[in-house]
């Protein structure tokens, strides 16, 4: 059966399907049901020698099929035995009949020339296995066919995963969005679970989409260490946060005379007491670069157990390390002492501290604030007034409350940023390697408008900070220097800040440019993946809010154009949109908005102009 010249009109199988040889040379023509082609000799295999008159011969034949299998009994025959065996004759026809039975792999396997009698055994495994998938095809008919429907099953759940994990971003392609004609995209999926109902809008998919971890991280941490702290608890030392907020990790106090001739003590949750680097917890964190914020919670970068040990306020003495600032009149800042401290610290909102700010403490702390806030925006410090909102989900309900420009936020940020500069000085005077943190000027723009329009114009010609073994300049802070390093619990290059602290001031041997470089790196790589799921997850939010109120209307400000829309940004949700222009209206102009859709999976809101827009 295995001869190099064919003859002509033989029987041949070409591609799972019959053909016939109408032609011989060095190339062979054969006739299949499609009509007539060229291949090579080796791209068939000879069946029968013919003649054969026509395809249409290849009739289907009746045969003793079962009686040929027992006889043979698990023996090795060829194709023209087989076909004699179960047909009592070989020819075209019963040879292709027999052939078809080889392929089909029931009761024999092999070659024309070895053909294979399976085992009783053999048998009944490939009859239950093919049982099995008729089954399984049976359910996954009626699967599709309920789907098409709009309706499931919870027996349906293994197919509606699958379409999950897509949606989710574990993976790529989805056989049963296949099956069903609809596109395999990560938006799609979620549209598809959103419509079938399998999903609904509580279903934040950005976290998971960007590789976020989802739960806090469980590694074991040592007790703290015992060792000498300077006691700090007769300096009155505040929290002050977000209402809510659950790991505070910064404080501040005011020594002695009024401002300019005290000190500035900024407190900072002292995590490398606890975590120093390459331990269990340190390599965690570094996994995670940050806490991931999101309005349904916060997935943290260190374990539970090191906000309830180290987080200020939450006991009656927390540890911390403090710095000492001294700030001139002209708002420059001067590092005085860094030192492991005790201290006792009330846990203050933005706007209680507002409300003490004519008072002793916070009226210094308040001064030295506004004159480092000169110096800065002398130095160039780019201060964009755009409206922000804290979204925060609670049972299923969103709730948008904007923030309020308050002074005592301010206030506490610009101690952040002393200590950040401080810090910067310190390390660099000592040589000791630090993750700076520097901006390049933002993009080059002519004639910026006015007001918030202006602001958010500015906005986008911001260039991203990077973090860096070398100093530079802030330019958004108006910095000539700076190091992030007053939130070791949230973010880990602070916390790695603060190891290389820690061990300059105990004398040992702090990381090299090499080893925080590495850290660096790491960090950067991931930083961007959490602050982007953070940032997707408030849009997503935000429209699930908007679901919630389909009749809202509000208020919003002409911010730019693109072509024949307007940007339009909402302060009371902190979100921009587009409206189709009703004109020519100068930029910064007030409008009323009416929400009219929101699609949650595109992360888009539609709104028109309210009658008086």
């Amino acid at each position: 059966m295995s001869e190099h010249v064919l003859p002509r009109y033989s029987l041949v199988f070409y591609k799972n399907r019959p053909a016939r040889v109408v032609e011989v040379g060095k190339k062979i023509e054969i006739e299949t049901e499609n009509g007539r082609l060229s291949v090579r000799p080796k791209d068939v295999t000879l069946l029968h020698r013919g003649p054969l008159a026509s395809l249409a011969q290849l009739t289907p034949c009746q045969g003793a099929v079962q009686t040929a299998w027992e006889l043979l009994d698990g023996e090795t025959t060829t194709l023209p035995d087989l076909s004699e065996l179960i047909y009592d004759a070989f020819t075209p026809q019963t040879a292709w009949a027999a052939w078809q039975l080889v392929e089909d792999g029931l009761y024999f396997s092999g070659t024309p020339e070895a053909v294979q009698a399976h085992t009783p055994e053999q048998v009944a495994a490939t009859q239950a296995a093919r049982a099995a998938k008729a089954a399984e095809q049976e359910v996954w008919a009626a699967f599709l066919s309920r789907i098409n429907a709009g309706r499931y099953l919870p027996e349906d759940a293994p197919y509606l995963n699958e379409i999950a994990a897509l949606a989710l971003g574990r993976q790529e392609r989805s056989k049963t969005l296949r099956a069903l004609n609809e596109k395999e995209e990560p938006e799609h999926a979620h549209a598809f679970l959103l419509k079938l109902g399998y999903w609904d809008a509580q279903v934040n998919p950005y976290p998971a989409r960007l590789g976020a971890p989802q739960a806090d991280p469980d590694v074991p941490l040592p007790p703290l260490p015992a060792e000498a702290r300077r006691d700090l608890t007769h300096l009155p030392a505040f929290a002050i946060d977000d209402e809510g907020n659950q790991d505070p990790d910064d404080a501040i106090s005011w020594e002695g005379d009024e401002f300019p001739n005290g000190r500035l003590w900024v407190h900072i949750a002292d995590v490398a007491a606890l975590i120093p680097p390459d331990s269990a917890a340190d390599l965690e964190a570094r996994e995670r670069a940050a806490n991931l914020y999101l309005p349904e919670g916060t997935i943290h970068m260190l374990p539970p157990a090191a906000t309830a040990a180290l987080a200020l306020g939450l006991s009656d003495l927390s540890p911390a390390l403090s710095f000492a600032l001294a700030v001139s009149p002209a708002g420059e800042v001067a590092l005085t002492e860094i030192v492991p401290s005790w201290a006792r610290v009330t846990r203050l909102t933005y706007a209680q501290a507002e409300e003490m700010l004519a008072q002793e403490p916070l009226a210094q702390l308040l001064a030295a604030s506004q004159a480092f806030t000169a110096r800065r925006v002398a130095l160039g410090a780019i201060e964009l007034e755009l409206p922000e909102a804290r979204v925060k989900v609670d049972e299923g309900v969103v709730a948008i409350r904007p923030l309020l420009p308050l002074r005592s936020r301010d206030m506490v940020r610009d101690a952040m940023l002393m200590t950040g500069e401080a810090v910067a000085r310190f390390a660099l005077q000592n040589q000791l390697p630090i993750p700076f943190t520097t901006q390049v000027p933002p993009l080059p723009a002519d004639d910026l408008p006015e007001g918030l329009a202006g602001h958010f114009a500015q906005r986008k010609l911001m260039q991203r900070s990077q973090p860096s073994s070398l100093p530079g300049p802030h330019t958004g802070l108006g910095l000539p220097l700076y190091v992030q390093c007053t939130s070791p619990l949230r973010r880990y290059l602070d916390l790695v800040a603060h190891q290389q602290l820690r061990a300059f001031l105990r004398g040992e041997a702090a990381l090299d440019g090499q080893e925080l470089m590495a850290r660096v790196g790491a960090a950067d790589a991931i930083n961007g993946s959490v602050r982007t799921a953070e940032r997707l997850s408030l849009v997503h939010w935000t429209m699930v809010y908007l679901q919630q109120n389909p009749e809202w209307t509000g208020e919003g400000v002409l911010v730019d154009r693109r072509g024949r829309r307007d940007i339009v940004l909402i302060p009371e949700l902190a979100l921009d949109v587009e409206v189709y222009g009703k004109g020519p209206l100068p930029l910064n102009t007030p409008v009323t908005l009416k929400l009219t859709d929101v699609n949650l999976p595109t992360r888009e809101a539609r709104f028109r102009y309210g009658d008086d827009g």
